[in-house]
C-alpha cells in the first residue's frame, strides 16, 4: 500500500460541520429560526403594505415591477452564491412562469372562472411550469460546470423567441399571450387602486416566495449547498449527495423566477418573448452581483436598482434641452452604459456587493455577552452565602462517591 493511500483524509471546516450537525439534527433537528423569521417577514410585507398607502399610483406600479423582479433575482443569488452555479437564462423562466400563468388564466377564463380563485390556480401553473423547466436544466447542471452550464441557460433564453414562433399557435409568436382584466376585488374597491392592489399581490406573492428560500438557505438543504460549492469532494465524502443539491438548487431557484413571472404578467396583462431578452436575463446577474452574492437583502436592493434605473436616467434625459431623435437616443443606450460602470465600480470598491457596506444583523438577546461574562472568572465570583460549606461526608467505596455538579467544580 502505497504512503498515498494510508495518509488519512481530512475534511474542511465546513464538512466538519456537516458531520456535527448531521449528527446532532437526529437527535434535535438542524437550525431553527423559522419563528423568529416568519415573525419578521410578517412585520415586513405589513410595513410594504402599509407603505402603498403613501404612493401615488404610478410609484405603486414600479414597487410591483421590484417585487416581482425581486422573486427573481432572491432565486438567482441563492442560485450563484451558495451553489455556485451561474445562470445566464433565468429570464427564460421567468418567461415560462409568465406563459404558464396566462395559458392558465385563459383558460380559466373561458370556463367562466375569475377573481381570487383564477389568480391562484394561475400562480400554481406559472410555479409548476417554471419547476419542471428548472427540474431539465438541474438535471444538466448536475453534470456541467462552470461556462458549460452558463452555455446551456444562455442558450435557454436566446431560443426563446423562436421557440414562440414556431409554437406560435400556442404563444402567439412576437405578440404574446394578452389575459383579461383582474380588477380590484370588491370589498376594495372603496378602499384603493388598481395599482394599489397589483403592488398588494406582489408584495404578497414575493413574501412568500423569499421566506421559503430563507427558511431553505438557513436549513440542512442551504448546508450542503454551501459545502457543494466550497469543495464537491469533500462534500461527498460526507454523504452530501452533490447531484441531488445541485438539482434541488436549481429547483428552487426557478420557482422563484417562475413566480416573478407570474406577477409581471398579472401587473402587465400580457407575457410576451420581447421582455424576457438577454440583455433582462443579464441584468438579473447584475443585480445579484451589485446587491451582494447570497444575500436576500442584497437581490431586494439589486431589484430596486435594475428598475428604478432606467426610469431615472429617462427622467434626467428628458429634462435636458435635446431633439427627439436624440433623446431616444439616449434613453436606449445610456442604461446600459450606466449599469457597466455601476458593475465595476461596486466590484472594485466593494466586493460583497451593497450588502457589504450595510451593517450586519443585529446580535440576538443573550448572544452579545462575551463568555467572561456569562462565565465570570473565579476571582470576580460574588459570595452568595456567607455560611460555611457544610463538611463533605467521609467516602466510603470509589462506586458510591457522587458526581460534581459544575458548581461544585
Amino acid at each position: 500500500m502505497s504512503a498515498d493511500a494510508q495518509e488519512p483524509r481530512t475534511a474542511g471546516p465546513l464538512t466538519t460541520s456537516i458531520r456535527a450537525s448531521g449528527s446532532a439534527n437526529g437527535r434535535a433537528g438542524a437550525r431553527r429560526p423559522t419563528p423568529r423569521l416568519l415573525v419578521t417577514a410578517l412585520v415586513l410585507t405589513l410595513v410594504a403594505i402599509g407603505a402603498t398607502f403613501l404612493l401615488d399610483p404610478y410609484r405603486n406600479y414600479q414597487f410591483a415591477l421590484i417585487a416581482a423582479t425581486f422573486c427573481a433575482t432572491a432565486g438567482l443569488t441563492l442560485l450563484i452564491g451558495l451553489t455556485g452555479q451561474l445562470s445566464l437564462g433565468h429570464a427564460a423562466l421567468m418567461a415560462a412562469g409568465g406563459y404558464g400563468y396566462a395559458l392558465a388564466s385563459n383558460a380559466l377564463t373561458d370556463a367562466g372562472v375569475d377573481g381570487v380563485p383564477r389568480f391562484v390556480v394561475s400562480l400554481a401553473a406559472a410555479v409548476a411550469a417554471s419547476a419542471l423547466l428548472g427540474l431539465l436544466l438541474g438535471l444538466a447542471a448536475a453534470r456541467l460546470k462552470g461556462p458549460y452550464l452558463s452555455g446551456v441557460t444562455l442558450v435557454l433564453v436566446i431560443a426563446l423567441p423562436a421557440f414562440t414562433s414556431v409554437f406560435s399557435g400556442v404563444f402567439r409568436g412576437d405578440q404574446g399571450v394578452q389575459i383579461a382584466y383582474d380588477g380590484v376585488p370588491e370589498a376594495l374597491r372603496t378602499l384603493i387602486a388598481v395599482e394599489q392592489w397589483q403592488a398588494w399581490v406582489a408584495i404578497l406573492v414575493a413574501a412568500a416566495v423569499v421566506t421559503w428560500l430563507a427558511v431553505l438557505r438557513n436549513g440542512p438543504a442551504g448546508l450542503g449547498m454551501r459545502a457543494v460549492r466550497d469543495d464537491e469532494t469533500s462534500a461527498r465524502l460526507q454523504g452530501v449527495r452533490a447531484g441531488r443539491v445541485k438539482v434541488l438548487a436549481f429547483t428552487a431557484s426557478s420557482i422563484a423566477a417562475g413566480a416573478g413571472g407570474a406577477v409581471l404578467c398579472f401587473v402587465t396583462q400580457s407575457v410576451s418573448p420581447g421582455a424576457y431578452t438577454l440583455a433582462f436575463s443579464l441584468l438579473l446577474v447584475v443585480a445579484v452581483v451589485i446587491g451582494g452574492l447570497g444575500s436576500l437583502l442584497g437581490a431586494f436592493l439589486g431589484s430596486i436598482v435594475i428598475v428604478m434605473l432606467p426610469w431615472v436616467i429617462q427622467t434626467a434625459t428628458g429634462a435636458l434641452d435635446l431633439s427627439a431623435d436624440a433623446a431616444q437616443r439616449l434613453t436606449g443606450n445610456l442604461p446600459v452604459l450606466v449599469f457597466g460602470v455601476l458593475l465595476i465600480v461596486v466590484t472594485a470598491a466593494w466586493p460583497g456587493g451593497i450588502r457589504g457596506v450595510l451593517p450586519k444583523r443585529m446580535p440576538r438577546r443573550g448572544a452579545s455577552a462575551t463568555p467572561s461574562a456569562v462565565v465570570p472568572a473565579p476571582d470576580n465570583v460574588p459570595e452568595l452565602d456567607s455560611a460555611p460549606a457544610p463538611a463533605p461526608e467521609p467516602r466510603t467505596s470509589s462506586a458510591a462517591e457522587p458526581i460534581p455538579t459544575t458548581t461544585e467544580r
